[in-house]
């Protein structure tokens, strides 16, 4: 895949929508349209890396803070009692998008973790309301 049929890419770029919860000019971050959890929110680079082996170690380290600082804002806007953070790399690892990219999962005592499989596209309301309420604690 290239970047520019890559929906990762064309989401950094503002060619296709999300519902954006941060973004600065290395990174954004915004809400899975298939999320496994209320607030289940991806964080990319802008610049297409298909995984972890191809981005620069000094982006990585930067896109984890980010990723550090919206899992902070997910727990605190969902009153999640805990937040998995999963980043898969080639399809062995069941990576859908060969573009890389980071999940914030918000996680309940309790609850199973879903499997990707089976979750169904979310309201785009929906996800617009959540972004929001997420936005406020970033």
């Amino acid at each position: 895949m290239n970047k520019n049929s890559c929906i990762f890419c064309k989401i950094a770029n503002k060619q296709a929508p999300a519902s954006r919860v941060y973004e600065d000019e290395k990174v954004v971050a915004f809400l899975d349209i298939r999320p496994l959890n209320e607030g289940h929110t991806l964080i990319i680079p802008k610049t297409h890396y298909e995984n972890i082996f191809d981005i620069p170690q000094e982006l990585n380290a930067y896109l984890h803070g980010i990723t550090k600082q919206v899992a902070i804002a997910v727990k605190k806007s969902t009153n999640a009692d805990g937040i998995s953070i999963i980043q898969q790399n080639g399809k062995a690892a069941n990576q859908d998008v060969p573009h890389l990219h980071v999940h914030v999962i918000p996680r309940y005592n309790g609850q199973k973790m879903p499997s990707f499989s089976e979750t169904s596209e979310a309201d785009k309301e929906k996800l617009n309301q959540t972004a929001a309420n997420i936005r406020k604690h970033v």
